[in-house]
């Protein structure tokens, strides 16, 4: 069953914006009324007057209420990540499908099919939690990416176009024109770029994060692993197109993923997928304190706060990948774990205990 979502404290986000706090990048965006534009809470630009300022839960919000996204810091490279997050598993589910293109190629009636809810249903779900429509969520990660791909790479604009999900050039430069009042070339920052190894592209998540954990994870399960990246070959049956793609980790907070794809319209489902495999929307911050109130666990995840969920390139189960869970002996205790169930039997795992541990544990509390 799907929880209400919060209400951002409006007061708290201005205070998380006052000292550019690190930790609230990607959980809610500010909107300046008195330039029209909205921005992440880290933005370098002098803080506007608190009166000149309200709070959204997603980019996709912002846009609806007419606000266009800073050139300066860039709301396209925040964590992906809001409020929401835990809270709607269909919300979930839906943002996923939604990156991946479902509503690139296909109409909201066929993804609320997919997901078994009503289209009215869903639509109430994405303004409770998100606030803003299925399709402007859509429009604004079409927007969102191809900024980031006319920022990090060469691409001309019908290639960044195609890349990004938009159906034809002509509707990608109308989209630009009517929130920036420019076309999009205008945004390019010109400067060497090379197009000989594929498309360069980095990918935001939230720190810490244990890479050497994840790449160990991936190498056990037979994905390609080596001098500390990880490949994958791409199929035109299963990946929209023929090629490669291949991530590796930056500076902490960004990952680069290379790829080479014979067709650019597969692109949106790929960063997709990669960002599923390498979980890059984890919010390690409520997973640590949700999983910390039972006392086996907290001790664990203090110990590796950055642990993550391997996942699959192809996934089409109907629970999040977080919060399945194949022990069936753990299921009663980690009831309490939800929406993390997954993450605590992990952290289990990576410290080699199991089942019989927690239920020894329990015996020796009910004793006491």
């Amino acid at each position: 069953m799907d929880e209400l979502a919060a209400p951002l404290d409006q007061d708290a986000c201005y205070r998380a914006v006052l000292t550019r706090d690190v930790r609230f990048d990607g959980r809610f965006f500010g909107c300046v009324k008195t330039t029209g534009i909205y921005c992440r809470p880290v933005c370098p630009a002098r803080t506007p007057k608190r009166e000149n300022m309200s709070f959204v839960v997603s980019a996709a919000a912002a846009e609806v209420a007419g606000f266009r996204a800073c050139l300066r810091c860039r709301p396209e490279t925040a964590p992906d990540m809001g409020a929401w997050r835990g809270t709607s598993n269909t919300v979930s589910r839906a943002l996923a499908l939604i990156e991946a293109g479902a509503l690139d190629d296909g109409d909201l009636e066929q993804l609320a099919g997919r997901l078994g809810v009503g289209e009215r249903h869903l639509r109430r779900l994405f303004r409770q939690h998100l606030g803003a429509a299925p399709v402007s969520v859509a429009q604004t990660r079409r927007v969102l990416m191809a900024k980031a791909l006319i920022h990090q790479t060469d691409l001309n604009m019908a290639e960044v176009a195609l890349a990004s999900g938009f159906g034809s050039v002509r509707r990608f430069n109308e989209t630009f024109q009517a929130l920036y009042d420019r076309p999009p070339s205008s945004l390019r920052r010109h400067g060497a770029r090379t197009r000989e190894d594929g498309i360069r592209l980095s990918l935001p998540y939230r720190p810490p994060y244990d890479w050497q954990a994840m790449l160990m994870a991936l190498r056990m399960r037979g994905d390609a692993v080596a001098g500390g990246g990880w490949s994958r070959p791409l199929a035109q049956a299963t990946d929209g197109a023929d090629g490669q793609v291949s991530v590796r980790p930056l500076q902490p907070g960004r990952v680069e993923v290379q790829l080479e794809v014979s067709d650019l319209r597969a692109v949106p489902g790929i960063l997709s997928r990669v960002r599923r495999v390498f979980d890059l929307s984890a919010d390690p911050e409520a997973i640590g304190r949700d999983l910390s109130r039972d006392p086996v666990l907290a001790p664990l995840v203090q110990q590796r706060p950055g642990l993550r969920l391997p996942g699959q390139w192809i996934d089409d189960a109907v629970d999040p990948p977080n919060d399945r869970l194949q022990d069936e002996p753990l299921r009663t205790r980690a009831e309490t774990w939800r929406p993390w169930r997954a993450y605590g039997a992990l952290h289990l795992s990576m410290a080699g205990l199991g089942a019989a541990y927690l239920l020894e544990s329990d015996d020796v509390k009910d004793a006491a």
